[in-house]
Order: structure tokens, then C-alpha cells, then sequence
């Protein structure tokens, strides 16, 4: 089996190039979904493996076909590529369909299955019911289920989940529709279990052994002992069913952290990035405060064409951790990416954060293309990164209590020249960096923004795991709250 790396049509020649850089950093992420089984891994990665696609679903229904190969994204915020997989020896315009995975939104969230009746009973078809309740795992349609270990994440919830192994050849035919339905059971709350239901739709498909298809699901736990029955049906009836237990427990040391799920809780995964936030009551005392908050979105390679999504998961989760406080009552935000040395989004002071609007300004990020005059720079970001600093902190004129600062990890080519940071005026309000940092011991060194905010007397975090985003959080707004007079001391703990 030939591998092709394609970009969406439509893509330009500098645009096929850009997908090209990208196929190392996706084959790493399957690399380590391989080595670490971990939902985590899993989720984050949102792989898609399409062979051919159609990205049209309604109700969370996945729909393939094979007229050729096209995907139609409806997503706003994840610009993904696609792996297109050809069989060496048949016709170019046959493209051997398979399975279309995971985690980007609409694909492969669950719909939650509902009673009639607030307090009544789920109604299944008799037959799912029955597979459920007898727990012997069943293969009349043959699968292999590989049950997740619920890994918190940095949104601060627990991510649960399964992959499913399918045959292609079993699915060979004129269609089929893959139906699954699982229920997961809270310890001591047997009468009170969630189902939850995925629909794949499967397009024609001859019956040459291709090998297996992978599919990928997903929920969402508090912490707590759970048992969870599943199954997969296709049209013919054919079943595969599997059992397992899970458990979600928080590190002894991580007690006090505040999860967003309450304990024993299942929710179905929500894939939305960038959904717009609940309104928060805002507790502003004697002294509303204001922060300006400044985000780099960027890979931390600088070399990577993409942005992860595990990345964009640590950096959305530091900013709706900062939007939950009570304690702030404006907000204004700056995002923007050094690879491409431009601010993407700008929103002056507001009661909230408007996440959908970020949303929609990443989405026009191009990363993975660079102009021919920033090649011939020896560091291509120092002079926009300088500038930048001094125009949003040093000569910030819109007062904030604070300005805060998340990233990734900047590398050693990212630099402020000594002569600009002098040019860096002191400032009247605390500065704090949230560095974002996967893996800390490969990179200890303090980097350009880093060595900014430690010329300006501020803090530095590094956040490589949910703990550190909690207890980064907690100690920030401790000090933005012990510098300005009348401000309330007490708050609630931050929540992701």
C-alpha cells in the first residue's frame, strides 16, 4: 500500500509544500499514540485516517465515499490535512476507502442518548439491551476494542475512551452503517447509568484485504470507579461487544485541584475548541479588575507547519482559566504568531473573552510558509518580538492591573538583542509568563520572552502538565490581587 500526503483541494503548489513539512510532525504524533495507549494521546492527536472523505455529517454522523477523493472541513478552527492512501498497481482515480477517525469536531463525538421523560428510561432497541447486560464480548462482527485510561487533561476533566479495529474486508459491500451504543455506570449508581451513541456511515467498498480500519471514541469522566458496557452493530445485525472498568483519581499531592467535572459525572467529549464561554457572576469588591492578556499561537517546533492540537489545548485551557475568574471584570487580548510575526486577533477591553472570534482568526493561520526575506534573517522574530513587548506591555496604555503572557516554548534561534530590552520601560502593574513546555528537561533554559518578563520583575510558570496550569493559576491571581488596593482576596479556585 502506497502512502500520498495530500493537502484539501483547491491548495496551492506553497500550500502542498506546507502539508509535506507537516507529514513528519503527524507520523511522530501516530509514533507516540503507538507507544503511549493513553486516550490521552488518542485525543489530542485528532487523527484522521481517510482514505476517502466526505467531511458532511449531520447529528454527528461520519458519511465516506469514493467518487475520487475530497473532504469537505466543517470545521472553523482545525485546517488538517488529509492521509489519501492508494493501492500500487490500480487505476490513480481508485482510492482505497477506509475509515475517517476521531477527534475533530463533528467527527466522533457521541450523542447522548435521552429518556422520554425527565427520570425515565432510556429505551434501547431489546437486542442492544440484551448485549449490554449479558457481559460476554461478542465478535459475530469481528473487531479488537483497546479501553483508554481516563488521563486528565488540561481543560481540567478526565478523557475516557476506546479504539475499534474493523476488518475493511468485513465491511466490503455497498455501504454499511456502523452503530455503536455504550452505557458507562457511575461505582454505586447502577440505576443511574449515561449512554451515549456514534453513528459511522461506510461507503462502498470491494472486498480486498486492506488490512483494518481504526476508530476512535471518546467521553468524558469526574473522578470516580465507572464500568462500561459497549457495543457495535452494522446493518446486518452483526455485533461486536466488549466490558471493561475504568477508574479517574487525581495524584494524592493533586487533591486540591478543582476538576470541571464533579465526581462520578460522564459527559459525552466535546470536541469545540473555541465555543463561547458561559456568562461568569463576576465578584468585583471595592476594585473591578482589568488584565491584558497576550498568547502566542504557535507549534513549539518552530519547525512544524501546524499547530497540535494538544498545544492549542494547554493554550485555549490557560485562557478560559483566566476567563473564569470572578475577579476580573475586563478582559483584553492579543494572540498572536512569531512564525509568521503578526498579531491574528485583537479584542479591546470586554466583560468576556470571545472565543469564537479567536476561533475564526486561527483558522486563517498559515503556518508552514515563510516569506523569502525572513530566510535571509539571522533571527527572523527578534525585531518583531522587541517590538511587540515594548508596544503591549512596556507602553501599554490601556491600564491593566496585569498583563499576562502564554506560549510555548520559545527555541534558542527566538531572541531579544540586550539593546532592546533596555528599551523596555518599567511598568507599574506585574507581568507574568505561562510558558508552555511538553517537556521541560530538553529545554530548562530561560527563553526571549522569558528573559523579557525577567527584565520587567515579572514571574515565569512552566505549565508541562494540568497541575502546573492550577497551581500557576492560583498563585497568579494571588499576586494580582495583593498589589491592587481594595481588590477581593478570596475567590474561587480556577477551573479549566
Amino acid at each position: 500500500m502506497a502512502i500520498r500526503w495530500a493537502e484539501l483541494p483547491g491548495g496551492s503548489r506553497n500550500r502542498q509544500v506546507q502539508s509535506d513539512e507537516s507529514v513528519g510532525n503527524r507520523l511522530n504524533s501516530i509514533r507516540s499514540l503507538r507507544r503511549d495507549r493513553s486516550l490521552w494521546g488518542a485525543l489530542w492527536a485528532r487523527l484522521r485516517f481517510a482514505f476517502c472523505s466526505d467531511g458532511n455529517l449531520r447529528h454527528n454522523r461520519i458519511k465516506l465515499r469514493c467518487n475520487g477523493w475530497e473532504q469537505e472541513e466543517a470545521r472553523r478552527t482545525w485546517m488538517a490535512t488529509v492521509f489519501q492512501f492508494g493501492v500500487s498497481g490500480r487505476s490513480a482515480g481508485l482510492i482505497c476507502c477506509g475509515v475517517l477517525l476521531a477527534f475533530s469536531r463533528p467527527l466522533a463525538a457521541q450523542e447522548p442518548m435521552s429518556a422520554e421523560t425527565p427520570g425515565g428510561v432510556v429505551r434501547l432497541f431489546a437486542s442492544d439491551g440484551a448485549v449490554l447486560e449479558s457481559q460476554e464480548a461478542r465478535k459475530d462482527l469481528p473487531c479488537t476494542v483497546t479501553p483508554s485510561k481516563p488521563v486528565l487533561g488540561f481543560d481540567l476533566k478526565f478523557h475516557a475512551g476506546y479504539e475499534v479495529g474493523v476488518p475493511l474486508k468485513e465491511l466490503a459491500g455497498d455501504g454499511n452503517q456502523l452503530t455503536m451504543v455504550f452505557r458507562v455506570i457511575p461505582e454505586g449508581h447502577a440505576d443511574d447509568p449515561v449512554y451515549l451513541a456514534q453513528h459511522v456511515s461506510v461507503p462502498p467498498l470491494d472486498d480486498v484485504d486492506r488490512g483494518p480500519a481504526f476508530l476512535l471514541g471518546a467521553f468524558d469522566v469526574g473522578e470516580g470507579k465507572y464500568h462500561i458496557d459497549w457495543l457495535m452493530r452494522d446493518r446486518t445485525e452483526r455485533v461486536c461487544s466488549f466490558h471493561w472498568d475504568a477508574e479517574a483519581a487525581l495524584a494524592p499531592r493533586d487533591r486540591q485541584i478543582a476538576l470541571e467535572i464533579a465526581a462520578g459525572a460522564v459527559r459525552p467529549f466535546d470536541p469545540e475548541s473555541f465555543k463561547a464561554e458561559p456568562p461568569v457572576v463576576r465578584d468585583h469588591g471595592g476594585s473591578p479588575l482589568k488584565v491584558k492578556v497576550i498568547v502566542n499561537f504557535a507549534p513549539q517546533d518552530s519547525a512544524a507547519a501546524a499547530l497540535q492540537p494538544m498545544e492549542t489545548s494547554a493554550l485555549v485551557s490557560i485562557l478560559r482559566g483566566i476567563a473564569r475568574e470572578p475577579r476580573i471584570a475586563k478582559f483584553s487580548v492579543v494572540a498572536f504568531n512569531l512564525q509568521q510575526q503578526k498579531v491574528i486577533y485583537r479584542q479591546p477591553e470586554a466583560p468576556q473573552i470571545d472565543f469564537p472570534a479567536l476561533g475564526h482568526a486561527l483558522s486563517a493561520l498559515n503556518l508552514g510558509t515563510t516569506d523569502l526575506k525572513r530566510l535571509a534573517e539571522k533571527h527572523p522574530g527578534s525585531e518583531f518580538l522587541a517590538g511587540l513587548m515594548s508596544a503591549e506591555v512596556s507602553q501599554a496604555k490601556d491600564g491593566p492591573d496585569a498583563v499576562i503572557i502564554a506560549g510555548p516554548k520559545l527555541g534558542a534561534e527566538d531572541v531579544i538583542p540586550p539593546d532592546a530590552l533596555k528599551q523596555l520601560s518599567d511598568v507599574k502593574f506585574p507581568v507574568f509568563y505561562m510558558s508552555y513546555n511538553l517537556n521541560p528537561a530538553a529545554n530548562p533554559w530561560r527563553d526571549a520572552i522569558g528573559n523579557a518578563v525577567k527584565y520587567l520583575k515579572g514571574m515565569e510558570f512552566t505549565i508541562s502538565r494540568p497541575r502546573d496550569l492550577f497551581f500557576a493559576w492560583s498563585e497568579i491571581m494571588g499576586r494580582i490581587v495583593k498589589g491592587k488596593p481594595g481588590a477581593t482576596v478570596a475567590g474561587n479556585a480556577p477551573s479549566q
